[in-house]
């Protein structure tokens, strides 16, 4: 059952309700701390899930060429637009809210999260990544209001769709693919970290393709890479 999936997806609609009841009485400076805090809670997650990796150079292998493919294909511009078609606000706003539509149903810590929990069953990263949407879906509907909360029917297709297809994926994989694939998806976290804090400005939606090259490049590291060297 796709626990982790059901929560995160209660978790944006919820907290972008919450969000636009309490827009008026929203101090700036919570807005601005809080989102500092939602970058290191995305950092510290995304740094235990690289330690997990076995084969550590076809993970950053991985992370290069799926970001080399994202910007080949203009990844993001066509995330970017595929969202604009479902924007319901007509005013300044518009370009915040696909921002905010990008980060939830496209981001790569939920690809990641609800791969892990239809291949494992472990729905910790999707619950832990839950608590950080509520909030984030609050802050943002301060100033977009309720169509924060709609933003949960496509993230709720989109993380299905990732469960239930990463269930035919399991069989074909082994631990140390499964822990190369967290250790990727930790990397993208540690990178959304990054770019929240604005430190530095990731292309983190066109390091999505990294997710799908993990599995099959740790795959070939491990029976054709290292018994060449060993």
């Amino acid at each position: 059952m796709p626990i982790g999936v059901i929560v995160n997806v209660f978790a944006v609609a919820i907290g972008g309700l919450v969000g636009t009841m309490v827009k008026d009485r929203m101090p700036e400076v919570y807005k601005v701390n809080l989102n500092m805090l939602f970058g290191l809670s995305s950092m510290g997650l995304g740094i235990l899930s690289v330690i997990l990796a076995e084969n550590m150079p076809a993970v950053i292998f991985s992370v290069i060429l799926g970001t080399i493919l994202g910007l080949l294909i203009h990844l993001s511009e066509r995330i970017s637009s595929a969202a604009a078609l479902m924007n319901p606000v007509k005013d300044g706003n518009n370009a915040q809210l696909i921002t905010v539509i990008v980060l939830f149903c496209a981001s790569g810590t939920g690809i990641y999260g609800a791969m892990v929990s239809g291949m494992s069953g472990d729905h910790g990263i999707l619950i832990s990544k839950s608590i950080l949407d509520f909030f984030t879906a609050l802050i943002f509907a301060c100033s977009l209001g309720s169509s924060i909360s709609k933003i949960a029917i496509p993230q709720g297709i989109v993380m299905l769709t990732l469960f239930f297809l990463s269930r035919f994926i399991f069989p074909l994989t082994t631990p140390t693919m499964i822990n190369d694939f967290k250790a990727c998806g930790g990397m993208l976290m540690i990178a959304t970290g990054f770019r929240i804090l604005q430190l530095r400005m990731f292309p983190t939606a066109d390091m999505i393709p990294a997710m799908a090259l993990v599995m099959p490049l740790s795959a070939l590291w491990t029976c054709v890479v290292i018994p060449l060297v060993s």
